[in-house]
């Protein structure tokens, strides 16, 4: 059996060239091979292609390799909060490329597995799918997706040994595994390097066939940014909100696999109890989520997809991000909530983006809105200046067309029926004469039925 060369991150970093096709493993705090990429930023190397799903998250994946300006091109599902990366996308001097998040994953491991694309429903009419070829696959309109390959990864592992076998904890998988696949060259860095043998055979998530390289090096609280202990993450908690939360919860039942966006979805995971049988999924890679831990943060629990610290059921399980969409895409969660922007007459859902304000990211919302049995969407009846969230026509970029089912807001239920737009509940405190006011679709009104 071949033994893997244990090498320094300054080495690691050396052996990428500029104009390189650069894949980064992480998502939000978790499995990022930040030493990595930080000695890539203390060298000269230019004109890089960013392949990861965090594009300029501050210390953590891209954003000194962009502040630097070492990119020309960065492709992603998420641009995070990171100003440089929005200024740089709005002037010009960054090529940037927004793929849905299980996209992004599905193309990586499409690259790895030498495929050269597929067809996905994710995305289907909108503007991420723009004039991409399309067709209709059993019964369902698609849109082709290249595979996409690299010329070096950087991943990050829990464990290696000399063979280059890798072991991820918890939900650091993600990216990492179809990463280290799908380029030409791998370096892994990792926690600990332990002797060959001493990582079972079944405990291997990535076999060392695939790695080149190890870079040994232990992450810190600081390593990981100030989110990193978080505990259990600061939520906005009002009773409109959590009315809205207690309805969306009325529509889960005993078994659901259930997807909870951020923002009011967040709050149901608060109200739902063991005896409930919900199984909550994460789209970064766990089904089994628990509640937020007591104490402690990303050091010592998995993370969900907000990236806040939770605790993991009897029974959870743990996979990367390829794994996690292909359930999504594949009709295995029964209920995705989320939050939005628009929904209107036709059931089609806008969420990911405010034409004018900076584009932060369309992350997993398409995959999920378009894969999900049932989608439910949690969101305030009008902007704070009075304009209707519910329209006769999404007039902000789609995330998803007809895949609405039901809509919950802090004033009225409205639910798809046969088609239609049917209201079939007031919310605590609201009349039926201020839903007819405030709301700009046309709907039916089917209260008490």
């Amino acid at each position: 059996m071949k033994t893997v060369p244990i090498i320094s991150a300054d080495e690691a970093a050396a052996l990428v060239t500029s104009g390189d096709t650069l894949l980064v493993g992480g998502f939000g705090m978790t499995g990022n091979p930040v030493h990595l990429v930080h000695a890539l930023a203390e060298t000269a190397t230019r004109d890089l292609t960013f392949v990861g799903n965090n594009v300029g998250e501050a210390g953590l994946s891209g954003g000194r390799l962009l502040r630097n300006g070492q990119l020309k091109k960065a492709v992603g599902s998420f641009f995070t909060s990171n100003r440089e990366a929005v200024a740089a996308a709005q002037d010009g001097s960054l090529e940037v490329q927004l793929i849905p998040q299980g996209t992004l994953a599905e193309a990586i491991r499409a690259g790895g597995a030498g495929i050269g694309g597929f067809y996905t429903p994710t995305a289907v009419g909108t503007v991420i799918a723009g004039d991409t070829d399309t067709r209709t696959l059993n019964g369902q309109e698609m849109v082709f997706v290249p595979a996409l390959r690299g010329d070096v990864a950087f991943v990050r592992a829990w464990r290696a040994d000399r063979a280059g076998n890798l072991q991820y904890r918890l939900t650091e998988q993600n990216f990492n595994p179809a990463m280290a696949t799908a380029a030409q060259l791998v370096v892994a860095e990792v926690e600990e390097i332990v002797e060959v043998g001493e990582i079972a055979p079944e405990h291997v998530h990535t076999p060392g066939l695939y790695v080149d390289a190890l870079v040994h090096a232990t992450l810190t609280l600081a390593d990981l940014g100030s989110s990193a202990d978080v505990r259990g993450g600061a939520k906005r908690v009002d009773e409109a909100r959590m009315n809205m939360a207690r309805r969306a919860l009325q529509e889960l039942r005993p078994g659901d696999v259930v997807n909870l966006g951020i923002g009011i979805p967040t709050l149901v995971a608060d109200l739902i109890t063991p005896e409930m049988q919900v199984n909550l999924h994460t789209e970064n890679g766990m089904l089994g989520v628990g509640p937020a831990p007591e104490g402690g943060g990303a050091m010592d629990y998995p993370v969900n997809a907000g990236k806040i610290p939770v605790t993991a059921l009897p029974g959870a399980s743990y996979f990367d991000s390829a794994h996690s969409f292909g359930m999504i895409r594949g009709g295995h969660v029964d209920v995705a909530v989320m939050g939005g922007l628009q929904v209107d007459e036709a059931g089609n859902l806008a969420n990911w983006a405010v034409p004018g304000k900076p584009l932060l990211g369309v992350g997993g919302a398409m995959d999920l809105a378009s894969g999900a049995k049932k989608l439910i969407v949690t969101m305030t009846h009008t902007d704070p200046d009075g304009t209707p969230k519910i329209v006769p026509e999404c007039t902000l970029p789609l995330t998803a067309r007809g895949a609405v089912d039901m809509v919950i807001t802090d004033k009225a239920v409205f639910e798809m029926v046969d088609g239609q737009l049917t209201l079939t509940g007031l919310m605590p405190g609201t009349t039926l004469q201020d839903v007819r006011l405030c709301t700009g679709a046309s709907f039916i009104e089917r209260l008490g039925a």
